[in-house]
């Protein structure tokens, strides 16, 4: 709300997107105190394929897919369509006791792609009420069944699940946690698994029988789920190793424990298949999803429940006992069923397998670059880890990676017109997960501004050979 100290002058149509933006927007994750007349809030108008671009008219190559999101790009008008049709013929109804009929459709056709028996699907709005919805329905399943006091998640070290309380608590950075404590009770962490910082003389597999050994710590009768992204995001695209997630799975099912497959980012083609658990191999009880689900042209989200889990909300008067006003949103779900239509007709998910070796080659030539420590990633989810030294691994502290990042890397690649992320939740990596229409040419205008500012960013760190 403006104030009476405020200059109108400012907070009228008259004012500039950049006075506008500065007296009145709280952007998300940003440090608004950054901005100012000097320092301007990059301010993206529109998009195409693979490019938006700023008021300014500058063209940029969005390598993150508007974080994670935009699978098919920018500026499909089918999409827009669809909604705008549903629009037309209905343009809401709740959820709570009624439905409607795209929001069977949608359920119906999101069942059909999951793994195993994964065929109850509740609708959210974002990858965050997603989680935070299957850490609910962990809690109320085991009451159900006659194991009240399993409450408690096991989660991983460094990953990020998401900003809602309990969503937050399964979260393992704890800078996202610490001004928000106390949080949600019942989250306990893990080591994840890093392969690059695989300790000598240990086995990959001592990451999965962590898990074991922190159920058993704290008790199998008071641990209701662990929950696990297939390729972990934070830390830098960590992959797992051979074997990770069949231990996982036999873990869970010894102990009662659901297994929680968190694919915010992994599902819908990410990793070259509908689901990053499909693509690795191993069965969920419960994926919790959202972003790519509607190519992010409009909020949503789902958790997809095996019939085993959703077996005792469907007797008798039982209810879960939660939701949300937008959820299922037949908007919304128009164009996620669009979205998946244009997946099978374009044949997405064939065009990421055919091009993942070049996105994969062309990262892998940046190995010889003294800066570059690591590539990791598959699908079109690649990371970048920096060292400061590739013989020992040696990583930046926390002055350099804020030097070598944000005083560097994230300014200089956007002004060559890329869009990527760097990132140092863990060590410092840079992340790229271009639209999944992205080809050849899009990867070598990664490569020509990605080569010259790492070799830059060497120079400026004294990282030698």
């Amino acid at each position: 709300m403006s104030t009476t100290t405020a200059d109108p002058s400012k907070t009228t149509a008259g004012a500039t997107l950049q006075e506008q933006a500065r007296r009145h927007l709280w952007m998300h994750f940003t440090p608004m105190g950054e901005y100012s007349d000097e320092n301007e809030i990059p301010i993206i108008v529109r998009g195409d394929g693979c490019y938006v671009w700023d008021e300014h008219g500058k063209r940029y190559l969005d390598g993150l897919a508007s974080l994670f999101c935009t699978q098919l790009g920018h500026g499909r008008s089918d999409l827009v369509r669809a909604g705008y049709e549903q629009s037309k013929e209905l343009g809401f109804f709740s959820s709570w006791s009624y439905t409607h009929p795209r929001a069977i459709e949608l359920a119906t056709r999101i069942a059909d792609l999951a793994p195993g028996d994964l065929n109850r699907v509740f609708f959210t709005n974002s990858g965050s009420e997603s989680v935070e919805t299957a850490i609910k329905l962990a809690r109320q399943y085991h009451r159900l069944t006659g194991h009240p006091n399993k409450y408690k998640v096991v989660a991983r070290e460094i990953a990020y699940h998401g900003t809602t309380f309990g969503a937050l608590s399964a979260t393992g950075l704890p800078g996202y946690r610490e001004p928000f404590e106390p949080l949600t009770p019942g989250a306990v962490h893990v080591p994840g698994p890093n392969m690059y910082r695989l300790p000598e003389g240990h086995s990959p597999l001592e990451w999965a029988e962590a898990v074991a050994k922190r159920i058993e710590f704290e008790g199998p009768d008071t641990v209701a789920a662990v929950i696990m992204e297939p390729v972990q995001n934070a830390g830098g695209c960590l992959l797992p190793p051979e074997g990770y997630f069949d231990r996982v799975r036999e873990i869970c099912d010894e102990y009662d424990v659901l297994l929680i497959s968190d694919e915010t980012i992994c599902a819908w083609g990410r990793l070259g298949d509908w689901f990053g658990s499909t693509a690795l191999g191993y069965q969920p009880d419960v994926i919790t999803t959202a972003k790519g689900i509607t190519s992010a042209y409009a909020p949503m989200g789902c958790v997809i429940a095996s019939d085993r889990i959703a077996a005792p909300f469907m007797e008798g008067g039982t209810t879960f006992l939660h939701g949300s006003t937008w959820g299922g949103h037949p908007v919304a779900a128009a164009i996620a069923l669009a979205n998946i239509d244009a997946f099978e007709n374009e044949h997405v998910l064939e065009h990421v397998r055919e091009n993942e070796p070049h996105f994969r080659a062309m990262l892998e030539s940046l190995r010889e670059l003294p800066i570059v420590g690591d590539v990791r990633g598959m699908g079109y989810f690649w990371a970048i880890e920096l060292v400061k030294d590739r013989e020992t691994k040696e990583t930046f502290n926390a002055k350099e990676s804020e030097v070598l990042l944000r005083g560097f890397l994230s300014t200089e690649m956007f002004e060559r017109g890329l869009i990527c992320r760097s990132d140092d939740r863990g060590d410092p990596v840079v992340q790229l997960a271009p639209p999944l229409i992205a080809g050849p040419e899009q990867f070598d205008e990664i490569h020509a501004v990605l080569r010259p500012v790492l070799e830059e960013a060497g120079r400026r760190m004294n990282v030698r050979d």
